[in-house]
Order: C-alpha cells, then sequence, then structure tokens
C-alpha cells in the first residue's frame, strides 16, 4: 500500500490538486471517487512501447521541471539464483557499476589479459586449497596480489559514477532484492541521450573488474548484516524454517560459503542468462517526449540482440501443514516473530492482507501498539507486515516485537495471538476500517513523492501485476474491502497450521 500511497501523492501533485483538495478527500471518503479525473490524466500521459528484441519502455511526460528519472528493471533476483550460488543476483549489482571496455580502464587491451590470468589464478588457489598444498597456495597467491596490484593500476576507479555527477546527475545507485534488480539516477532533461549512451553501454558491453576486491566488500556487508546481527541471523534461520522448496527461504546476500566460491564466470553466465532483453524493462519519467524517447530507445537500445527470455524453474512451496519453531540464544534483547503464509501481489486479496497490516501496525492507533507497547506494556515494539521476503510469489505476512524488559517473548507470543483471534472473531468496525483508508489518504499529504518513485511503481506494477494500468486501479480496490473480507482472509490465513515462529532469546550464561 505505501507504493501505491506515494504513486497517489505524486499524482495528486503533478495534476494540481492543492492540500485543500486532498484534505478534503481524506475528510470526506465519498468524495475519493472525484480523484479518479486525476488519475485519468496522468494515464493519458504514459506511453508504452516494445523494441524489435523484445525491450519494454514506460514513459510518463511530466513537464513541469527539467529533470527525468530513468530505472532499469531486471527481472530477476535472489529467488532466481542456481542452488549452491546464492547472492550472484546482488554481486551482479555490484559489478554493474565497474564500467566497461571503455568506461572504467585506462587500456582494456591490457586489462583483460590480467583479469583472465587472475581468474585462472584463482581456480589453482582452490585445488591447491582442497588438496591442502599449503606451499602452493602461498606462492599462488603472492603472485595473486601482483596481479590484482598490476589490474588495479589500470582501473578508473567509479569512472561511470564520475560521468554522471559531472553531468548534473544524482542518485546514482542499485538495490537487488528477493524478485529484482533495479538500476536507477535522475538527470537534467537535456542528459536524455547520455543516460541513453551510458545505460546501453553498460549492459551491452560490462567488464566485471575488481571482481575478487568486491567480494571481499560483499563478504562483509554479509557479516554486518548476518554474522555480526543477532536479528539478522534469526530472520535469516526464521525464513530457512518457514520455506521449505521455494528460494524464498535463501538470504539476498547469499551464503557465505557460496559467496566465496563464486567465480567470475559464475556471474557472467548469470548476466547471459538473465539480462536479456525481454526480462528488462526500463521507466523514463519527467521533462520528456516519449517520441524522442522512442527514437534514442532504438538507437541505444535497440542494438541488444534479442535472446529467448529465461523460463521460471522455481520450485513452488507446498503447503504448509503443522507449526514451524525455531529458537536461537544470541547476545540481544528476546524478541518474538510470527509468520503466516500469504499469496502473491497479483492476488485479488493481496490488498486485504495490506490493510491488515495497517490495522495492527499503522502507527499509534494501531491495535499492537495500543495493546501490547501501550496498554499492557510488555514490548517496546510491535509490528507487522505483507509481502515478506518478496511479493512477486506466494510470500508471508510476519509479525515481530521487541519484548519491554521484566516480560518475556511467552507474554507477547499470547497477546499477539488474542489480537489476531480478535480479527478472526470479531468483524473490524466500519469506522476502525475506515480510519485505515482514510490513513492512506492522509499519507498523501505527508509523503511527497517524485519521479523516480513514480517510475519505481509503474515498473513494479507491469511486471508483477502484468499492467503499470493495476497501479492506477488500486484506490478502487482498497476502497472495496469491507469488514467481511477481513474477517474471511484472517479466518484462512492466521490458522496453526500455517504458522511459523521465531524466538530470539538471550544467550545463557
Amino acid at each position: 500500500m505505501l507504493r501505491f500511497i506515494s504513486f497517489l501523492c505524486a499524482v495528486m501533485l503533478w495534476c494540481g490538486i492543492t492540500p485543500e483538495i486532498a484534505l478534503a478527500l481524506t475528510q470526506n471518503p465519498a468524495t475519493a471517487d472525484s480523484i479518479q479525473p486525476y488519475l485519468d490524466r496522468v494515464m493519458q500521459r504514459i506511453t508504452e512501447f516494445k523494441l524489435d528484441n523484445g525491450m519494454k519502455f514506460i514513459v510518463l511526460e511530466r513537464n513541469q521541471a527539467p529533470v527525468v528519472s530513468f530505472l532499469t528493471y531486471a527481472d530477476v533476483g535472489g529467488a532466481n539464483e542456481p542452488e549452491g550460488k546464492t547472492g550472484v543476483a546482488h554481486f551482479l549489482e555490484h559489478l554493474a557499476f565497474k564500467g566497461t571496455t571503455r568506461i572504467g580502464t585506462k587500456d582494456y587491451k591490457a586489462e583483460k589479459p590480467i583479469l583472465d590470468k587472475l581468474d585462472s589464478l584463482w581456480q589453482q588457489i582452490q585445488s591447491a586449497k582442497a588438496a591442502g598444498k599449503q606451499q602452493e597456495v602461498a606462492k599462488l597467491e603472492a603472485e595473486f596480489q601482483k596481479l590484482e596490484a598490476q589490474a588495479s593500476e589500470l582501473v578508473k576507479q567509479n569512472e561511470l559514477g564520475q560521468i554522471v555527477e559531472k553531468a548534473g546527475g544524482v542518485g546514482l545507485n542499485a538495490t537487488t532484492s528477493t524478485d529484482a534488480t533495479r538500476y536507477f539516477y535522475s538527470f537534467p532533461s537535456n542528459k536524455l541521450e547520455l543516460w541513453m549512451s551510458l545505460e546501453s553501454e553498460r549492459f551491452l558491453d560490462p567488464v566485471f573488474r575488481e571482481f575478487f576486491k568486491e567480494k571481499e566488500v560483499i563478504l562483509e556487508e554479509r557479516r554486518m548484516r548476518v554474522e555480526n546481527s543477532p536479528i539478522g541471523m534469526m530472520l535469516e534461520a526464521f525464513i530457512d524454517k518457514a520455506y521449505t522448496e521455494h528460494p524464498y527461504r535463501r538470504p539476498v546476500i547469499g551464503y557465505d560459503r557460496d559467496l566465496r566460491n563464486l567465480s567470475r564466470e559464475d556471474v557472467a553466465e548469470f548476466f547471459q542468462t538473465y539480462y536479456v532483453p525481454n526480462n528488462l524493462t526500463l521507466a523514463v519519467v519527467g521533462d520528456v517526449k516519449a517520441a524522442e524517447v522512442k527514437r534514442l530507445a532504438e538507437i541505444y537500445f535497440g542494438r541488444y540482440p534479442a535472446k529467448p527470455k529465461p523460463q521460471s524453474t522455481l520450485k513452488p512451496e507446498p503447503k504448509q501443514t503443522e507449526t514451524r519453531e525455531v529458537t536461537l540464544r544470541l547476545p540481544t534483547q528476546p524478541w518474538y516473530l510470527e509468520g503466516y503464509h500469504q499469496p502473491a501481489m497479483n492476488h485479488p486479496d493481496y490488498v486485504i492482507y495490506e490493510l491488515i497490516g495497517s490495522l495492527l501496525s499503522e502507527g499509534r492507533t494501531s491495535r499492537l501498539y495500543k495493546s501490547l507497547v501501550e496498554q499492557q506494556r510488555i514490548a517496546l515494539t510491535a509490528q507487522g507486515f505483507s509481502g515478506f521476503p518478496g511479493d512477486k510469489y506466494p510470500s508471508m505476512m510476519l509479525f515481530y516485537a521487541l519484548t519491554a524488559p521484566g516480560h518475556s517473548v511467552d507474554e507477547v507470543a499470547k497477546a499477539l495471538q488474542s489480537e489476531i483471534n480478535r480479527l478472526k472473531t470479531e468483524p473490524v468496525s466500519a469506522k476502525e476500517l475506515e480510519r485505515v483508508k482514510t490513513q492512506a489518504r492522509a499519507e498523501l499529504l505527508r509523503s511527497l513523492d517524485s519521479n523516480s518513485g513514480m517510475a519505481s511503481s509503474l515498473v513494479e506494477y507491469e511486471v508483477k501485476t502484468g499492467s503499470w494500468k493495476n497501479l492506477f486501479k488500486e484506490l478502487e480496490t482498497i476502497e472495496a474491502v469491507t469488514p467481511a473480507d477481513i474477517q474471511r482472509v484472517a479466518n484462512t490465513t492466521f490458522v496453526p497450521e500455517n504458522r511459523t515462529i521465531g524466538r530470539l532469546l538471550p544467550k545463557e550464561g
């Protein structure tokens, strides 16, 4: 729902809806339908087209300011990684900033044979370690370090970022999730062709340089997120317990052993499989003309050869039939986690799960805060949300609470279950449900969005639901939810056989 809230906020501002009008809409739910003409107006500004190679573009013309935001969305994330090679999608995201045969290098002809030799030496080191040949390992590692130093001398550090920054670009970044990898930044609108050139070359002619240095960066990132974080370790153990087959059970950062064994060849193979034209969707939002975007896209991205779209081989998660539990003892305050399997984002009931999350967790008027934190004072925080750890495939609704001093996770579990059971046995009052819907509309006044936010929302709905147009239908879907819908979903979802419990307890002794 937050994606939709941010999206709708941007729509209202773009279409000239003043704060006074917005406030009226939030205070009088009956007038929410009057937003639709503004949504229709935005839809008329959107153009979509597909290149001959299968690459798709979504363009939203917004001419209020001479800026434009870009998003390249690769329909591949942690869930698509081969067994034994977890973390490769995230690794590739890091390497996508290292440049090409022309960007990021002083002399690629001299650099390439060194990179190839480093790959060969690394394989030899792995073999020598496996054979227990320590002297040979030491000799090979010394040679490896010398070659790595030579390779570094040929690198132009962060040249891609410097080009973007000098041209007025901001926000150059990327993210990897279970479902997708997103690359994004914004430019002045007169730099449209520069973006076309840089972004097309970036994925047409990448060089995965500084691979082994970046591996150490990612291993350190994993140590910070997981090994040195009790809640990070708990989440990894929890999701591994909650899933038995589907790759949502694996961490996006990857397992330590897999990261250490990844080769540059593994990353290149993953790239060749998933970074094909018909697995990429690009959004352009801002001060542009769709016809010009299409003309330049055909010149720059039309260079990509068409390739078969990768076929999904993901194992579906079997229906859970009994409560699962996992307990960790670490130096930490006690945490309690409870999760239930739920449908994917494209399911008709998905918005109901989001509203349930809001009823239980949205702000100080939410049920969990009022009961566990404010009234009983058994938790310092208590919240829940849908779509964990992703939402492209059937996922989970996760509840979590940090236990207050002097109280136990069992007390928290009992209180949480009481609030969940209320949803099952007592219809939510029309007033409380409307409060949650009103909160969604009121958020428009507090959450100003950007071109980049709109680009992200459009592509997300396009890929995960089949059409960006579904984004514009979500307000209607939210308004249609009834107390009976909440009760129906709660009764089918929050049952013991669909539950996974996690307890993070202080280390004994």
